[in-house]
C-alpha cells in the first residue's frame, strides 16, 4: 500500500530559497488519545475514539503563529493489516485537519520496517526536502521510542511525551514533558525571537 501524504502547502511553497522551521507531530498520544492497554499504547481504530488531547488545539496555533510549519508523520501499519479501514483513517485525518493548522500529513502504512516507517527518518526528510524545511532549527515530538529515534536521525531536536508507558527509550530525547502544551513552551522558549 502506497504512503499517504495530504498537504495544504499555502504556507510553505516547495523549493521554498528561506528554509522554515517545523514541528513534526507524531499523532496517537500527541495530538489524540491512544487506546492504552496493559500500559502499551495502541492507534485508535475507530473514528468515534479519535479525539483531540486536551490543549491541542492551542499547542498548535502558538506554534503556527510563531512560524513554524506543523506536520504530522504517523506509523499506521493497522491499515494494511486490515484492522483499520482506510476510510475511517482519512475521516479521522479529515477531522484533525479540520480542528488544527497542520500543513502537511504524512502515513506510513508499512507494516514491516522500511525508509518511511519510524524510527528511519524517510517521512520527516521527504517533508523537508519538499516543504523547504530547515531540519536544524526543527523539532520532532512524540511518545515512543519510535519517534524519539527518527528524529535523531532526522537531525531535529527531540521531545519526548512521558506518559509512562511500559515501554524503554533506545536513546534519551533533548526534552522530556508531559503533554504538547508543555512541548510547545519548551520549542518556544528555546527559539530565538519568542518569549
Amino acid at each position: 500500500m502506497k504512503d499517504e501524504i495530504s498537504s495544504r502547502g499555502a504556507d510553505a511553497p516547495t523549493g521554498s530559497s528561506f528554509p522554515r522551521p517545523a514541528v513534526f507531530l507524531d499523532r496517537d498520544g500527541v495530538l489524540n488519545r491512544s487506546d492504552v492497554r496493559e500500559g502499551r499504547p495502541f492507534a485508535v481504530t475507530k473514528v468515534e475514539d479519535f479525539v483531540l488531547l486536551a490543549g491541542v488545539e492551542e499547542a498548535c496555533a502558538r506554534l503556527k503563529s510563531a512560524g513554524f510549519l506543523l506536520v504530522v508523520v504517523t506509523n499506521q501499519p493497522d491499515v494494511s493489516h486490515g484492522t483499520l479501514r482506510l476510510c475511517d483513517l482519512e475521516e479521522m485525518h479529515r477531522r484533525m485537519c479540520a480542528a488544527l493548522p497542520l500543513d502537511r500529513v504524512e502515513v506510513c502504512f508499512d507494516a514491516g520496517e522500511s525508509d518511511f516507517k519510524k524510527p528511519a527518518p524517510g517521512m520527516v526528510l521527504r517533508a523537508a526536502r519538499e516543504l523547504g524545511i530547515d531540519l536544524a532549527r526543527s523539532f520532532l515530538v512524540g511518545d515512543r521510542w519510535r519517534d524519539v529515534d527518527c528524529g535523531h536521525a532526522a537531525g531535529c531536536a527531540t521531545i519526548f511525551i512521558d506518559h509512562g508507558y511500559a515501554e524503554p527509550l533506545r536513546a534519551p530525547p533533548d526534552y522530556r514533558v508531559s503533554n504538547l502544551s508543555e512541548a510547545a513552551r519548551v520549542i518556544l522558549k528555546s527559539t530565538p525571537g519568542n518569549p
